[in-house]
């Protein structure tokens, strides 16, 4: 594909923007935001599964511009406390909360798990959508475990409380490349790309899924 394709993320989150920036480099997508996102009525993720809200999300703000929407829902899935946060990941210490005080709440509940018992996953539910019609859903998991103590000042999130299988620091003390190359957005974004390539993509009849 010779051109690139202007695709708007669907996000107020900056370092999901971010992330989506570098994912796409190389790609035929050109991610950029939403223009005056706060001032578009705002998608209530409601539902009981990353999927729905994620194609939700991408469906209802393709109903507001002619361009291509993508969306994603994900969150962090502790065994130990049952899938918990899950989709609530976002919501988890209540609505106004902050990174830090949601990574608190994870840790006082966590703390008298032992160290066999920490295991979680990040999940990634990635949409695309464009006027009204879903043309891609895809999604993937990265497994790791839950520290004892925030560790590490990149990322944004849960990342300073999660160390991925096969590293030895958490997504915090990552770089942006090697975050990237495990995340559970990353793997989610490279089906994504693999589903569009080549396929027609952006065309009326242009409909995929895993």
């Amino acid at each position: 594909m010779s051109s690139r394709i202007r695709v708007l993320l669907a996000t107020s989150n900056a370092g999901k923007l971010r992330e989506y920036g570098e994912l796409a480099k190389g790609s035929q997508l050109e991610i950029e935001p939403i223009p005056n996102f706060d001032q578009i009525p705002q998608f209530e993720e409601s539902a009981p599964t990353f999927a729905e809200n994620s194609a939700g999300k991408a469906l209802h703000y393709s109903s507001f511009t002619d361009q291509i929407i993508l969306a994603d829902d994900s969150g962090l899935s502790v065994a130990a406390l049952g899938g918990a946060p899950g989709v609530l990941s976002a919501r988890y210490a209540g609505p106004n909360a902050t990174d830090m005080d949601r990574i608190k709440k994870l840790l006082h509940q966590m703390e008298d798990v032992e160290e066999g018992a920490r295991s979680a996953r990040f999940i990634c539910v990635t949409s695309i959508a464009a006027r009204g019609r879903a043309m891609v859903v895809a999604s993937d998991f990265v497994a790791g475990v839950i520290t004892r103590e925030a560790r590490g000042r990149g990322g944004f999130g849960y990342d300073p409380v999660f160390i991925a299988d096969g590293l030895d620091h958490t997504f915090a003390e990552a770089s942006q490349k090697e975050k990237n190359s495990l995340s559970h957005r990353g793997k989610a974004f490279r089906r994504v790309l693999a589903l569009i390539s080549g396929l027609g993509f952006g065309s009326e009849s242009t409909s995929f899924s895993v």
